[in-house]
């Protein structure tokens, strides 16, 4: 079979050099598309169902939120296990799907199961689905230096402008924000005043949320012209939430100011973000989707950065508490100067042994073939070029030049044996002449004879 087929190899030079061609261009355009990371990813195909409830303890989020979830999105196809997590005011429940099955079709599964189950949870209680990454997405975390800002004023413009800018960001799936105060109108309220108003709580709740909205009229025309009619109720300032009135007393309006004490600050933390022990650091988590090639979603982001720098105020900046592409970039120049390496060590061992420049030739040819055709495997399996990946070929690369490097002197081996048994032959000539000489016959036997 090996035979044959350099035999057909070898009457079909021009077919095998073009098909040749192919598989290195094609391994080339594969290794365009192959997404790029620093590490494989070995994380679960699962879907995370994320529910908030304030104040609740875990006892009751587990009761009245993780349990009814859990046992009505069993069923779903495909599904290998469900998972729940219960904690002071959160629930978590992971849904693992089968290895083979596409996220986004399970994401749609889930979404339609909870649908059905949202009857079953608590008023205003809303179930979502967590991003569409996996847990290897967290390619770049950056942080705001921004040293004339206090820590809430840091934590609204990333809020409010730099999250909003890089989440445009294709392949981002999520920009998770994190360290400062999330800035919130603060009513403490007095009990001794709302006993002596005689005004409920419920009632100063109401009037408050009420109060924080704007409402609709209708359109009129007069005099050719055409007016729309409108209340204005958004909350901007302190005094607002002052002057609301939450009831009557003896037919004075009370208003919040007479019964609380009215606050601009931030929100409870559980904990702080401290960047190498100078101080506390707001900043975000920038969170890959599905799939993506990481590589090029940070030079996105980074780009993206550059744009949104513009627009913040003077002195702040972007600093990278973790950049995965410093990884990838090592990783990529590792392999390309492995190979460029062994290349030239190639090289000169055969030419110095061989000293045969087209049996080097053909080593050299190899090696980039046998890559290129190793990167149209990954891209078929799905598989991402990442440090194991990279490693692997760059192993493979040795094993690849030692087979070579025995074939190749082989063959050379040969042909010279070959040369010299041609060289010391005698050279052909016509065939001696035969001469036959006739073979002497024996006697014959005396035959007996009868008396």
């Amino acid at each position: 079979m090996v035979n044959k087929l350099i035999s057909l190899a070898l009457r079909n030079r021009v077919l095998v050099l073009l098909l040749a061609a192919g598989l290195f261009g094609w391994g080339v355009y594969s290794l365009r598309r192959n997404p790029i990371d620093a590490i494989p990813d070995l994380s679960e195909n699962q879907v995370i169902v994320f529910t908030e409830w304030s104040g609740r303890s875990p006892q009751v989020m587990e009761d009245q939120v993780t349990y009814p979830l859990v046992s009505n999105l069993q069923g779903i196809p495909k599904v290998k296990n469900i998972r729940g997590t219960s904690m002071f005011g959160m629930s978590f429940v992971y849904l693992l799907f089968e290895d083979n099955v596409d996220l986004y079709w399970a994401r749609s599964r889930v979404l339609e199961r909870l649908n059905y189950a949202q009857r079953l949870l608590p008023p205003q209680v809303t179930p979502t689905l967590g991003p569409d990454g996996t847990g290897v997405g967290h390619v770049l975390w950056y942080t705001l230096d921004a040293k004339n800002l206090d820590l809430g004023e840091q934590r609204a413009l990333q809020d409010w402008y730099v999250k909003f800018a890089l989440q445009t960001v294709p392949g981002v799936s999520e920009v998770a924000s994190f360290g400062g105060f999330e800035k919130q109108y603060q009513i403490n309220l007095d009990p001794t005043k709302l006993n002596y108003y005689r005004i409920p709580l419920a009632e100063v709740l109401r009037a408050v949320k009420s109060n924080n909205n704007d409402v609709g009229g209708r359109k009129f025309e007069l005099s050719d012209m055409g007016y729309i009619v409108r209340g204005l109720g958004y909350i901007k300032n302190i005094q607002d939430v002052e002057n609301m009135p939450v009831g009557t007393f003896q037919s004075v309006p009370v208003r919040v100011k007479d019964v609380a004490t009215v606050q601009m600050g931030g929100d409870i933390r559980l904990g702080i973000f401290d960047e190498n022990g100078q101080g506390e650091a707001v900043g975000g988590i920038v969170v890959m989707r599905y799939g993506e090639n990481a590589d090029l979603v940070i030079k996105a982001v980074k780009a993206k950065m550059a744009e949104v720098q513009k627009g913040l105020p003077p002195g702040v900046k972007f600093t990278f508490a973790y950049d995965r592409s410093t990884l990838i970039e090592k990783a990529v120049a590792s392999i390309r100067g492995t190979l460029v390496e062994e290349m030239i060590t190639v090289s000169i061992i055969v030419l110095i042994f061989l000293f045969n420049w087209r049996s080097a030739l053909i080593i050299l040819i190899q090696m980039p073939l046998s890559i290129a055709i190793a990167f149209i495997l990954l891209e078929a399996f799905h598989v991402s070029s990442n440090i194991m990946s990279l490693t692997g070929i760059a192993l493979a690369i040795g094993v690849i030049v030692d087979d070579g490097i025995v074939v190749v002197e082989n063959a050379y081996r040969h042909l010279a044996e070959a040369q010299a048994a041609e060289a010391t032959a005698p050279p052909p000539g016509p065939d001696p002449e035969v001469v036959t000489y006739p073979q002497p016959t024996a006697a014959p036997a005396p035959q007996p004879t009868t008396v």
